[in-house]
Protein backbone atom coordinates (compact mmCIF):
# COMPACT_ATOMS: atom_id res chain seq x y z
CA UNK A 1 0.00 0.00 0.00
CA UNK A 2 1.16 3.37 -0.55
CA UNK A 3 0.71 6.18 2.15
CA UNK A 4 -2.29 8.03 0.85
CA UNK A 5 -3.83 4.43 0.75
CA UNK A 6 -3.34 3.87 4.00
CA UNK A 7 -5.06 7.32 4.63
CA UNK A 8 -7.75 6.50 2.71
CA UNK A 9 -8.43 3.09 3.97
CA UNK A 10 -8.26 4.05 7.39
CA UNK A 11 -10.81 7.37 6.95
CA UNK A 12 -13.52 4.33 5.22
CA UNK A 13 -12.73 1.78 7.87
CA UNK A 14 -13.51 3.85 11.14
CA UNK A 15 -10.13 3.69 12.04
CA UNK A 16 -9.41 6.21 15.12
CA UNK A 17 -6.34 4.71 16.64
CA UNK A 18 -2.87 3.99 15.06
CA UNK A 19 -0.09 2.09 17.17
CA UNK A 20 3.33 2.59 15.53
CA UNK A 21 4.78 -0.64 16.32
CA UNK A 22 8.85 -1.48 17.27
CA UNK A 23 10.93 -3.99 18.68
CA UNK A 24 13.63 -3.58 21.26
CA UNK A 25 16.96 -5.46 20.50
CA UNK A 26 16.33 -8.35 22.21
CA UNK A 27 12.65 -8.74 20.05
CA UNK A 28 9.97 -7.32 22.74
CA UNK A 29 7.25 -5.69 21.40
CA UNK A 30 6.95 -1.86 21.67
CA UNK A 31 4.33 0.57 20.50
CA UNK A 32 2.85 4.23 20.81
CA UNK A 33 -0.65 4.88 19.69
CA UNK A 34 -1.41 8.02 17.71
CA UNK A 35 -4.70 9.47 16.40
CA UNK A 36 -5.30 8.76 12.78
CA UNK A 37 -5.25 12.38 12.23
CA UNK A 38 -1.74 12.39 13.15
CA UNK A 39 -0.85 10.03 10.14
CA UNK A 40 0.49 12.60 7.66
CA UNK A 41 3.11 13.70 9.81
CA UNK A 42 4.46 9.97 10.92
CA UNK A 43 4.46 9.04 7.08
CA UNK A 44 6.35 12.48 6.96
CA UNK A 45 9.00 12.99 9.40
CA UNK A 46 8.27 10.28 12.11
CA UNK A 47 6.78 10.12 15.55
CA UNK A 48 9.68 11.03 17.95
CA UNK A 49 10.15 8.76 21.29
CA UNK A 50 12.90 8.31 24.12
CA UNK A 51 15.25 5.70 23.31
CA UNK A 52 17.26 5.87 25.91
CA UNK A 53 13.98 4.10 27.58
CA UNK A 54 13.95 1.09 25.18
CA UNK A 55 16.55 -1.62 26.32
CA UNK A 56 19.55 -2.36 23.84
CA UNK A 57 18.18 1.39 21.79
CA UNK A 58 20.33 4.85 22.68
CA UNK A 59 22.20 6.17 25.67
CA UNK A 60 20.66 9.33 27.61
CA UNK A 61 22.42 11.66 25.83
CA UNK A 62 21.46 10.62 22.62
CA UNK A 63 18.21 9.50 23.19
CA UNK A 64 15.79 10.97 20.36
CA UNK A 65 14.41 8.67 17.55
CA UNK A 66 10.99 8.47 15.23
CA UNK A 67 8.90 6.07 14.01
CA UNK A 68 8.11 6.32 10.55
CA UNK A 69 5.74 3.37 9.75
CA UNK A 70 5.69 0.64 7.02
CA UNK A 71 2.51 1.45 4.57
CA UNK A 72 2.98 -2.29 3.46
CA UNK A 73 2.32 -3.87 7.53
CA UNK A 74 -0.91 -1.97 8.09
CA UNK A 75 -3.40 -4.42 9.32
CA UNK A 76 -6.36 -4.26 12.05
CA UNK A 77 -6.60 -5.42 15.25
CA UNK A 78 -9.62 -7.53 15.07
CA UNK A 79 -9.81 -8.74 19.04
CA UNK A 80 -10.11 -4.65 19.50
CA UNK A 81 -13.70 -2.55 19.79
CA UNK A 82 -15.10 -2.40 16.26
CA UNK A 83 -16.59 1.11 16.91
CA UNK A 84 -13.47 3.59 16.79
CA UNK A 85 -11.21 0.81 15.06
CA UNK A 86 -7.37 0.10 16.30
CA UNK A 87 -4.81 -0.73 13.53
CA UNK A 88 -1.49 -1.00 13.31
CA UNK A 89 1.72 -0.84 11.66
CA UNK A 90 5.35 -1.77 11.87
CA UNK A 91 7.70 1.03 11.95
CA UNK A 92 11.46 2.02 11.11
CA UNK A 93 13.46 3.89 13.40
CA UNK A 94 15.70 6.88 11.94
CA UNK A 95 17.84 9.35 13.49
CA UNK A 96 17.12 12.79 14.21
CA UNK A 97 18.75 13.34 10.81
CA UNK A 98 16.44 10.75 8.90
CA UNK A 99 18.95 7.92 8.33
CA UNK A 100 18.22 4.72 9.58
CA UNK A 101 19.34 3.78 12.91
CA UNK A 102 22.02 0.98 13.06
CA UNK A 103 21.41 -1.06 16.15
CA UNK A 104 17.47 -1.33 15.45
CA UNK A 105 17.17 -5.01 14.63
CA UNK A 106 14.56 -4.69 11.61
CA UNK A 107 17.10 -1.94 9.97
CA UNK A 108 19.51 -4.80 10.47
CA UNK A 109 17.78 -7.63 8.63
CA UNK A 110 16.60 -5.05 5.66
CA UNK A 111 20.32 -4.55 4.91
CA UNK A 112 21.18 -8.60 4.56
CA UNK A 113 17.93 -8.89 2.61
CA UNK A 114 19.37 -5.94 0.15
CA UNK A 115 22.86 -7.76 0.30
CA UNK A 116 20.87 -10.69 -0.81
CA UNK A 117 19.48 -9.13 -3.54
CA UNK A 118 22.32 -7.25 -4.66
CA UNK A 119 23.93 -10.81 -5.14
CA UNK A 120 21.01 -12.27 -7.19
CA UNK A 121 19.32 -14.22 -4.37
CA UNK A 122 15.96 -13.79 -2.86
CA UNK A 123 15.33 -15.69 0.61
CA UNK A 124 11.70 -16.95 1.88
CA UNK A 125 11.40 -17.78 5.31
CA UNK A 126 8.29 -20.21 6.48
CA UNK A 127 8.63 -20.72 10.11
CA UNK A 128 6.65 -23.11 12.70
CA UNK A 129 6.52 -21.76 15.95
CA UNK A 130 5.71 -23.93 19.12
CA UNK A 131 3.50 -22.48 22.19
CA UNK A 132 2.25 -24.12 25.80
CA UNK A 133 -1.18 -22.96 26.78
CA UNK A 134 -1.38 -22.92 30.51
CA UNK A 135 -4.05 -22.04 32.57
CA UNK A 136 -4.18 -18.70 34.96
CA UNK A 137 -4.41 -17.96 38.65
CA UNK A 138 -6.92 -16.35 40.32
CA UNK A 139 -4.89 -13.23 39.24
CA UNK A 140 -4.50 -13.97 35.96
CA UNK A 141 -0.85 -15.20 36.34
CA UNK A 142 0.83 -17.97 34.32
CA UNK A 143 0.74 -21.24 36.09
CA UNK A 144 2.42 -24.11 34.76
CA UNK A 145 -0.86 -26.13 34.78
CA UNK A 146 -1.50 -27.18 31.08
CA UNK A 147 -4.54 -26.20 29.68
CA UNK A 148 -4.94 -30.09 28.34
CA UNK A 149 -3.25 -33.35 28.54
CA UNK A 150 -3.29 -34.02 24.63
CA UNK A 151 -0.47 -35.44 22.53
CA UNK A 152 0.55 -35.39 19.43
CA UNK A 153 -1.96 -34.23 16.30
CA UNK A 154 -4.73 -35.59 19.30
CA UNK A 155 -7.87 -34.18 18.59
CA UNK A 156 -11.03 -32.94 20.83
CA UNK A 157 -12.68 -33.94 23.42
CA UNK A 158 -8.52 -34.56 24.31
CA UNK A 159 -7.37 -31.20 22.62
CA UNK A 160 -8.79 -28.27 24.07
CA UNK A 161 -6.73 -25.77 22.10
CA UNK A 162 -8.80 -26.35 18.60
CA UNK A 163 -11.43 -23.61 19.12
CA UNK A 164 -8.14 -21.35 20.10
CA UNK A 165 -5.72 -22.48 17.12
CA UNK A 166 -9.09 -22.06 14.91
CA UNK A 167 -9.67 -18.68 16.19
CA UNK A 168 -5.68 -17.59 16.08
CA UNK A 169 -5.62 -18.84 12.85
CA UNK A 170 -8.95 -16.79 11.29
CA UNK A 171 -7.67 -13.54 13.25
CA UNK A 172 -4.19 -14.12 11.24
CA UNK A 173 -6.04 -14.07 8.17
CA UNK A 174 -8.35 -11.28 8.87
CA UNK A 175 -4.59 -9.30 9.72
CA UNK A 176 -3.52 -10.59 5.82
CA UNK A 177 -1.15 -13.18 7.48
CA UNK A 178 -1.39 -16.58 6.31
CA UNK A 179 -0.91 -19.48 8.67
CA UNK A 180 -0.80 -22.82 6.74
CA UNK A 181 -1.70 -25.60 9.38
CA UNK A 182 -2.13 -25.37 13.17
CA UNK A 183 -2.24 -28.68 15.76
CA UNK A 184 -1.90 -29.94 18.94
CA UNK A 185 1.69 -30.77 19.75
CA UNK A 186 3.67 -33.49 21.62
CA UNK A 187 3.55 -32.03 25.30
CA UNK A 188 0.48 -31.22 27.32
CA UNK A 189 -1.13 -28.00 26.43
CA UNK A 190 1.37 -27.64 23.71
CA UNK A 191 0.53 -25.89 19.94
CA UNK A 192 1.82 -25.39 16.97
CA UNK A 193 1.28 -23.45 14.20
CA UNK A 194 2.84 -22.92 10.78
CA UNK A 195 3.31 -19.92 7.79
CA UNK A 196 3.69 -19.86 4.41
CA UNK A 197 6.40 -18.84 2.91
CA UNK A 198 7.36 -15.60 2.55
CA UNK A 199 10.16 -12.80 2.47
CA UNK A 200 12.61 -12.53 5.66
CA UNK A 201 11.64 -9.19 6.83
CA UNK A 202 7.73 -9.96 6.29
CA UNK A 203 8.36 -13.45 8.03
CA UNK A 204 9.97 -11.30 10.62
CA UNK A 205 6.80 -8.77 10.85
CA UNK A 206 4.56 -11.49 10.94
CA UNK A 207 6.26 -13.77 13.66
CA UNK A 208 5.51 -10.61 16.04
CA UNK A 209 2.12 -9.99 15.04
CA UNK A 210 1.28 -13.33 15.49
CA UNK A 211 3.02 -13.73 18.83
CA UNK A 212 0.75 -10.87 20.19
CA UNK A 213 -2.22 -12.28 18.59
CA UNK A 214 -2.02 -15.55 20.63
CA UNK A 215 -1.08 -14.06 23.51
CA UNK A 216 -4.24 -11.67 23.45
CA UNK A 217 -6.74 -14.25 22.22
CA UNK A 218 -5.57 -17.21 24.97
CA UNK A 219 -6.20 -14.22 27.58
CA UNK A 220 -9.66 -14.20 26.14
CA UNK A 221 -10.17 -17.77 27.11
CA UNK A 222 -8.85 -16.83 30.47
CA UNK A 223 -5.48 -18.38 29.58
CA UNK A 224 -1.61 -17.92 29.21
CA UNK A 225 0.33 -18.58 26.28
CA UNK A 226 3.92 -19.41 26.85
CA UNK A 227 7.07 -19.13 24.50
CA UNK A 228 9.35 -20.14 26.70
CA UNK A 229 11.53 -22.91 25.46
CA UNK A 230 11.80 -24.92 28.20
CA UNK A 231 8.76 -24.86 30.70
CA UNK A 232 8.42 -27.87 31.52
CA UNK A 233 11.24 -29.81 32.58
CA UNK A 234 10.07 -33.73 31.64
CA UNK A 235 8.17 -32.47 28.36
CA UNK A 236 8.86 -31.16 24.98
CA UNK A 237 10.22 -27.88 24.23
CA UNK A 238 9.15 -24.83 21.97
CA UNK A 239 11.18 -24.56 19.24
CA UNK A 240 11.08 -21.53 16.55
CA UNK A 241 11.80 -23.99 13.19
CA UNK A 242 12.73 -21.66 10.10
CA UNK A 243 12.19 -23.56 6.28
CA UNK A 244 14.30 -21.78 4.27
CA UNK A 245 14.35 -21.66 0.36
CA UNK A 246 16.46 -19.28 -1.77
CA UNK A 247 15.77 -18.06 -5.24
CA UNK A 248 18.26 -17.20 -8.34
CA UNK A 249 17.20 -16.00 -11.38
CA UNK A 250 13.39 -17.37 -11.07
CA UNK A 251 14.85 -20.93 -9.79
CA UNK A 252 14.70 -22.56 -6.26
CA UNK A 253 18.13 -23.74 -5.74
CA UNK A 254 16.70 -26.76 -3.00
CA UNK A 255 14.96 -28.25 -5.44
CA UNK A 256 16.43 -31.83 -5.79
CA UNK A 257 17.71 -32.92 -9.10
CA UNK A 258 18.33 -36.76 -9.88
CA UNK A 259 18.39 -37.00 -5.63
CA UNK A 260 20.65 -34.14 -5.28
CA UNK A 261 20.38 -30.63 -4.42
CA UNK A 262 22.13 -27.98 -6.30
CA UNK A 263 25.51 -26.73 -5.23
CA UNK A 264 24.65 -23.38 -4.47
CA UNK A 265 22.03 -25.21 -2.01
CA UNK A 266 24.59 -26.99 -0.32
CA UNK A 267 27.20 -23.87 0.44
CA UNK A 268 24.40 -22.16 1.98
CA UNK A 269 23.66 -25.34 4.48
CA UNK A 270 27.25 -25.58 4.86
CA UNK A 271 28.05 -21.73 5.71
CA UNK A 272 25.04 -22.19 8.37
CA UNK A 273 26.62 -25.41 9.53
CA UNK A 274 29.91 -23.12 9.95
CA UNK A 275 28.35 -19.89 11.64
CA UNK A 276 25.70 -21.71 13.88
CA UNK A 277 27.89 -22.03 17.18
CA UNK A 278 28.46 -18.46 16.86
CA UNK A 279 24.86 -17.03 16.17
CA UNK A 280 23.49 -19.36 18.78
CA UNK A 281 23.46 -16.65 21.39
CA UNK A 282 20.89 -15.31 18.90
CA UNK A 283 19.06 -17.78 18.27
CA UNK A 284 18.54 -19.43 21.60
CA UNK A 285 18.96 -16.17 23.81
CA UNK A 286 18.03 -17.79 27.33
CA UNK A 287 19.09 -20.20 29.79
CA UNK A 288 15.88 -22.07 29.16
CA UNK A 289 17.09 -22.17 25.68
CA UNK A 290 19.82 -24.72 26.48
CA UNK A 291 17.67 -27.23 28.54
CA UNK A 292 15.51 -27.44 25.48
CA UNK A 293 18.34 -28.49 22.92
CA UNK A 294 19.49 -32.04 22.95
CA UNK A 295 16.64 -33.45 24.55
CA UNK A 296 13.16 -34.37 23.22
CA UNK A 297 14.71 -34.37 19.14
CA UNK A 298 15.75 -30.93 19.59
CA UNK A 299 19.11 -31.12 18.13
CA UNK A 300 22.75 -30.84 20.01
CA UNK A 301 25.13 -31.91 17.40
CA UNK A 302 26.24 -29.51 14.20
CA UNK A 303 25.30 -32.14 11.59
CA UNK A 304 22.27 -32.36 8.69
CA UNK A 305 20.36 -35.20 7.27
CA UNK A 306 17.75 -35.80 4.43
CA UNK A 307 14.70 -37.01 7.12
CA UNK A 308 15.87 -37.20 10.77
CA UNK A 309 13.72 -34.84 12.68
CA UNK A 310 16.60 -34.58 15.97
CA UNK A 311 19.21 -32.84 13.37
CA UNK A 312 20.19 -29.56 13.49
CA UNK A 313 19.51 -29.30 9.83
CA UNK A 314 17.22 -31.39 7.82
CA UNK A 315 16.01 -31.65 3.89
CA UNK A 316 12.20 -32.87 4.72
CA UNK A 317 10.46 -34.95 1.74
CA UNK A 318 8.69 -32.61 -0.35
CA UNK A 319 6.34 -32.43 -3.37
CA UNK A 320 8.06 -30.21 -6.53
CA UNK A 321 8.28 -26.86 -5.84
CA UNK A 322 8.09 -26.78 -2.11
CA UNK A 323 12.21 -28.00 -2.13
CA UNK A 324 13.67 -26.42 1.31
CA UNK A 325 15.72 -26.61 4.16
CA UNK A 326 14.65 -26.78 8.02
CA UNK A 327 16.90 -25.07 10.59
CA UNK A 328 15.82 -26.89 13.95
CA UNK A 329 17.85 -25.29 16.82
CA UNK A 330 15.93 -21.47 17.30
CA UNK A 331 13.27 -21.29 19.54
CA UNK A 332 10.59 -18.52 19.93
CA UNK A 333 12.24 -16.83 22.44
CA UNK A 334 14.67 -15.33 20.17
CA UNK A 335 14.39 -11.79 18.34
CA UNK A 336 13.17 -12.65 14.75
CA UNK A 337 15.00 -9.90 13.05
CA UNK A 338 18.53 -10.57 14.60
CA UNK A 339 18.26 -14.52 14.05
CA UNK A 340 16.52 -14.63 10.60
CA UNK A 341 19.54 -11.87 9.63
CA UNK A 342 22.16 -13.88 10.92
CA UNK A 343 20.63 -16.86 9.52
CA UNK A 344 20.77 -15.27 5.70
CA UNK A 345 24.41 -13.96 6.36
CA UNK A 346 25.34 -17.30 7.39
CA UNK A 347 23.07 -18.56 3.87
CA UNK A 348 25.43 -15.80 1.38
CA UNK A 349 29.09 -16.45 3.21
CA UNK A 350 28.35 -20.27 2.82
CA UNK A 351 27.35 -19.58 -1.24
CA UNK A 352 29.89 -16.85 -1.57
CA UNK A 353 32.94 -18.45 -0.60
CA UNK A 354 31.92 -22.01 -1.66
CA UNK A 355 32.28 -23.71 1.86
CA UNK A 356 32.12 -27.64 1.38
CA UNK A 357 29.15 -29.53 3.14
CA UNK A 358 29.97 -31.94 5.36
CA UNK A 359 28.59 -35.71 5.09
CA UNK A 360 25.53 -36.49 6.13
CA UNK A 361 24.84 -37.13 10.18
CA UNK A 362 28.95 -36.38 10.06
CA UNK A 363 29.39 -34.53 13.74
CA UNK A 364 32.33 -32.46 14.34
CA UNK A 365 31.34 -29.75 17.01
CA UNK A 366 28.16 -29.54 19.03
CA UNK A 367 26.24 -26.22 20.11
CA UNK A 368 26.77 -24.50 23.26
CA UNK A 369 25.65 -25.86 26.37
CA UNK A 370 24.47 -23.18 28.15
CA UNK A 371 24.20 -19.23 27.88
CA UNK A 372 27.54 -18.57 29.44
CA UNK A 373 29.30 -20.42 26.18
CA UNK A 374 27.28 -19.23 23.82
CA UNK A 375 27.69 -15.12 25.10
CA UNK A 376 31.46 -16.21 25.05
CA UNK A 377 31.59 -17.79 21.51
CA UNK A 378 29.72 -14.41 19.98
CA UNK A 379 31.75 -12.30 21.96
CA UNK A 380 34.61 -13.73 19.82
CA UNK A 381 32.89 -14.11 16.42
CA UNK A 382 34.24 -11.15 13.74
CA UNK A 383 31.24 -13.03 11.31
CA UNK A 384 28.91 -11.44 14.50
CA UNK A 385 30.63 -8.08 13.89
CA UNK A 386 29.89 -8.05 10.22
CA UNK A 387 26.30 -8.07 10.89
CA UNK A 388 25.81 -6.60 13.88
CA UNK A 389 27.15 -3.04 15.04
CA UNK A 390 29.82 -2.88 17.50
CA UNK A 391 28.18 -0.50 19.91
CA UNK A 392 24.58 -2.52 19.52
CA UNK A 393 26.40 -5.83 19.85
CA UNK A 394 28.16 -4.76 23.12
CA UNK A 395 24.63 -3.74 24.80
CA UNK A 396 23.55 -7.08 23.32
CA UNK A 397 26.32 -9.23 25.26
CA UNK A 398 25.97 -6.90 28.65
CA UNK A 399 22.51 -7.75 28.91
CA UNK A 400 22.99 -11.58 28.01
CA UNK A 401 25.83 -11.35 31.02
CA UNK A 402 23.20 -9.87 33.05
CA UNK A 403 20.50 -12.54 32.55
CA UNK A 404 23.47 -15.42 32.92
CA UNK A 405 24.68 -13.76 36.22
CA UNK A 406 20.74 -13.33 37.79
CA UNK A 407 20.06 -16.85 36.50
CA UNK A 408 23.21 -18.22 38.92
CA UNK A 409 21.94 -16.34 41.38
CA UNK A 410 17.90 -16.96 41.27
CA UNK A 411 17.32 -19.39 38.87
CA UNK A 412 13.56 -19.85 39.85
CA UNK A 413 13.06 -15.83 39.81
CA UNK A 414 14.37 -15.65 36.51
CA UNK A 415 12.68 -18.82 35.44
CA UNK A 416 9.60 -17.00 36.04
CA UNK A 417 9.86 -13.72 34.68
CA UNK A 418 10.54 -15.49 31.62
CA UNK A 419 7.58 -17.83 31.97
CA UNK A 420 5.43 -14.58 32.34
CA UNK A 421 7.42 -12.62 29.32
CA UNK A 422 8.74 -14.79 26.69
Amino acid sequence: MTQQEVIEFVQENDVKFIRLAFVDLFGAMKNIAVMASELPRAFDGGISFDASAVKGFCDVDRSELFLKPDPNTLTLLPWRPQTGRVARMMCDCLTPEGRPFDGYSRTILRSQVEKARSLGYFFRLGTEYEFYLFQADENGEVTLKPQDQAGYMDVSPLDKGENIRREICLTLEEMHIQPESSHHENGPGQNEIDFHYAGALTAADNAMAFKGAVRSIAAQYGLCASFMPKPLSDEYGNGLHVNLSVEKDGRSLFEQESGALAPDAQHAMAGILHRIREISLFLNPIPSSYRRLGSFEAPKAVNWSYGSRSQLIRIPACTPGHGRMELRSPDPACNPYLAFALILAAAMEGITEVTPLQQPMAVTEYLPGNLEEAIALAEKSQFVREVIPESTLKKYLDEKRKTAARFDADPKAVFQQHLRTI
